[in-house]
């Protein structure tokens, strides 16, 4: 999943114009008076070579008993909430408010990286407007015209360094950061300990012993690992404490911070709805995954249930075929440290990059072989195409008209690239650029 930054502020700073300069479109309504934007607009955007999602918000302002402007105060909550970054965005010309304090003040309790861009600044003769607002404390204030463009480019720059790199790569390019996610009671401390070898976390048959995403370090043939255990996933109608709400959605923050997602199944329960949907978090983050079958001992004795299980994961979970799959006991140990090769495995193409000429060659081959359908007039072309990010593998591909490539088509390009450039066991990303 392409990370998310989120615009916000004040009604009538500019915050939609430039939503619609970044994603040019004009798809965020413009007027001169505030409060034209009330819900959430998206956008995934392209800006040399990084992708990401862009958000438009509703002014944010109290007024008190107003329901409707409490509703719009409410969706900018939880844009900055889901944000990985946030444009906060301001007036030039008004000057500081009243208004920028308190946004500024969600901001820095939210604690997300915040980028300033101080709007309607035309020029450089006027930059010294953009002093004032040093004193709201959120990062510097950098001067922007979003309907101009005055600004804009250099302010770009700045909010997509390292934004391809996930919070793991900045840390430790070299640790391999592993998270452990399933329905309550898979196993996941359990394997945990059995891999450790120490009771390091506390495991319980009672459902939700797990309250908060673990971290432990781990040791193997040179390469060091995180483990990251996660609190049992349920399904949003088994929801109901305020503590558990929490606890799922630091289970599903974890896939940010790791490059592999194992994800346990429970052998004696079969595959489950809510099994295919953990895997469905992993799988649109564009996580590497393992699919781990746990309490394999009670099945293995039994060739009909090993057979129904074997049914239920083709048919259930076959939108990650691609990720391996391993059997393992956690209670027994068997094959629990075989889970390293599996790691390993995916790890490495999950990482890799290959070189342009090889990635067009392989597209050329790809179309030649299997041309894209006709839709009207005209007909889509393919240009050019280079790996612009790993983890997952990420590849631009150019072509003369992008809305031209239906779904199924994609999907199908997807599928063919991984077999042809020995990607078989990570996801991969495509995205179509205009040339």
């Amino acid at each position: 999943m392409a990370p998310i930054i989120a615009i916000v502020g004040r009604p009538n700073v500019g915050k939609s114009t430039l939503f619609n300069r970044l994603s040019r479109s004009g798809n965020a309504l413009v007027d001169d008076r505030p409060g034209i934007t009330r819900d959430r607009l998206y956008a995934p955007i392209m800006w040399d070579g990084a992708s990401f999602t862009l958000v438009d918000t509703g002014g944010f302002e109290d007024l008190g008993q107003d329901p409707l402007q409490r509703e719009v105060k409410a969706q900018v909550e939880k844009a900055v909430q889901e944000a990985d970054r946030i444009i906060f965005m301001v007036d030039g010309r008004q000057g500081l408010v009243p208004g920028d304090e308190e946004m500024a003040g969600l901001l820095r309790r939210s604690q997300k990286k915040v980028y300033m861009a101080v709007n309607k600044i035309d020029g450089p003769e006027h930059d010294h407007l953009t002093h004032d607002f040093h004193a709201l404390g959120v990062g510097v204030p950098y001067p922007v015209s979003a309907a101009h463009g005055y600004g804009v480019r250099p302010f770009m720059e700045l909010l997509i360094k390292d934004l391809g790199l996930s919070e793991a790569e900045r840390e430790d390019p070299d640790q391999i950061r592993v998270a452990v996610l399933g329905r309550p009671n898979t196993g996941k401390s359990s394997l945990i300990n059995r891999i450790l070898r120490e009771e390091r976390l506390v495991v319980s048959g009672m459902p939700g012993t797990t309250r908060d995403a673990v971290d432990a370090l781990f040791h193997r043939g040179g390469r060091e690992y995180l483990l990251v255990d996660t609190a049992g996933i349920r399904r949003k109608a088994k929801v109901s404490e305020k503590i558990d709400r929490f606890s799922m959605i630091k289970a599903i923050k974890s896939l940010d911070r790791c490059h592999v997602a194992l994800i346990l199944l429970d052998a004696g329960e079969g595959v489950s709805d809510q099994d295919a949907r953990i895997c469905g978090y992993a799988f649109e983050k564009g996580r590497g995954m393992v699919v781990t079958v746990n309490k394999w001992d009670l099945i293995k004795g039994d060739p009909r249930k090993r057979e129904l299980l074997d049914q239920s994961i083709k048919r259930k979970l076959q939108f990650v075929s691609f990720a391996p799959r391993i059997h393992v006991s956690a209670l027994t140990g068997e094959r629990v440290m075989d889970l390293f090769g599996k790691i390993d495995a995916v790890f490495d193409q999950f990482s890799r990059r290959i070189n342009t000429g090889r990635v067009n060659r392989a597209v050329q081959q790809i179309v030649e072989k299997h041309p894209p359908p006709r839709a009207g007039r005209g007909r889509l072309k393919f240009l050019y195409a280079t790996q612009v990010r790993t983890r997952p593998p990420t590849f631009v591909l150019f072509v003369n008209r992008p809305e031209m490539v239906h779904f199924s088509y994609e999907r199908f390009l997807v599928n063919q690239l991984r077999e042809s450039l020995g990607l078989g066991l990570t996801p991969i990303q495509i995205l179509f650029k205009r040339r």
